[in-house]
């Protein structure tokens, strides 16, 4: 490995000496376990780390956060990703474990949770439904649908409020839902821009022409659409140019489908994982509209990938107080320049 070219990266991120020191030291330890399996630079190679890290104690969120910094600095977009999966919502099965015994008593959440306990950190994703989904179709049980999925649109994910900030900063200076929304949209399509122009990942995936053209093609995703006091959102697929080749049904799901708890359910099909769960993502997709009114909301998920759709998509209910339309002539002028 290029030691140097790495302690200097870290150095840029205004790094101790120790924190570095001790993410050169898991990097190593990965290109070690690497150069022991030659040509075995895949996804399955990762998770053999991660598993090595969790039997060995090792799987805390700065030996992963080293482990795709050093990706991303050896350019291996391949591992990066890898990397970043393992993590991606490692928070969920904590959050979720904490929020039923806040609501419900620890006794209740421990009979929940009996004999399953909560995926370790870093749990390699074919492996998280099958943690998940006894626990998810218990609680359907004991609540019903409806509680459950009340729970889960708290979203099990970590929102702090001042990350949306910002957002509720723009929607001041729009000055109404609807000219909110055009900007909205506006800065997601330029932020994909960005990363083709760039030559960055967004997130998980390559930006092409074809993926600006579906996003640019769709109102509702990255923006939304207002109708009453309703906003209809969908998601931009996870792997969105794989996505737009794929003919297969499941995979073209699979694809579709951001969820790290759920992706592996629905493309290898040994697990079968209620679509309730996926109320959590309803709940993620409501956060910056929560923060924006300061309170919560009520979302409803009209599609997803792991009920059988093409698509996730959401309908958030704003208050209706809330809405006021942009002037006409305001909203003709921000479609016609997005």
């Amino acid at each position: 490995m290029d030691e140097q070219a790495f302690h200097n990266y870290l150095q840029s991120l205004h790094l101790a000496e120790d924190e570095i020191q001790a993410s050169i030291a898991i990097a190593q330890r990965f290109e070690d376990f690497l150069a022991e399996r030659p040509g075995a630079r895949t996804a399955e190679t990762a998770w053999d780390f991660s598993r090595l890290l969790i039997n060995k104690g090792g799987n805390t969120e700065a030996n992963y956060v080293a482990l795709f910094r050093y990706c991303r600095i050896i350019r291996d977009d391949e591992m990066f990703i890898a990397i970043l999966e393992l993590v991606d919502g490692g928070e969920v099965g904590q959050n979720l474990y904490r929020m039923v015994g806040e609501r419900f008593g620890s006794v209740f959440r421990d009979e929940v949770f009996a004999g399953l306990g909560v995926a370790p950190y870093g749990t390699p994703s074919p492996e998280k439904p099958a943690y998940l989904q006894p626990v998810i179709e218990r609680l359907r049980v004991r609540l019903g649908d409806e509680a459950c999925a009340d729970l889960l649109s708290v979203s099990l994910r970590d929102l702090p409020d001042e990350d949306y900030l910002p957002e509720r900063e723009k929607f001041k200076q729009a000055g109404s839902v609807d000219a909110y929304l055009i900007r909205r949209k506006a800065d997601f399509v330029a932020r994909l821009e960005a990363c083709q122009r760039e030559g960055r990942l967004f997130f998980m995936q390559e930006i092409t022409d074809e993926v600006l053209d579906f996003v640019r093609g769709d109102p509702e995703i990255g923006g939304g659409r207002r109708v009453g006091n309703i906003i209809y959102g969908a998601k931009i697929p996870y792997l969105t140019r794989q996505y737009l080749a794929e003919t297969d049904p499941v995979l073209k799901r699979y694809y579709a489908c951001h969820c790290p708890w759920a992706r592996d359910a629905i493309k290898n099909g040994g697990v079968q994982l209620s679509a309730t769960f996926c109320n959590c993502s309803g709940g993620f997709h409501k956060k910056p509209w929560e923060v924006i009114f300061g309170r919560r909301l009520r979302v409803d998920v009209l599609e997803s990938a792991l009920k059988g759709d093409m698509r996730c998509r959401f309908a958030i209910h704003l208050p209706e107080e809330a809405v006021v339309p942009a002037p006409r002539g305001a909203l003709y002028e921000g479609l016609r320049q997005g």
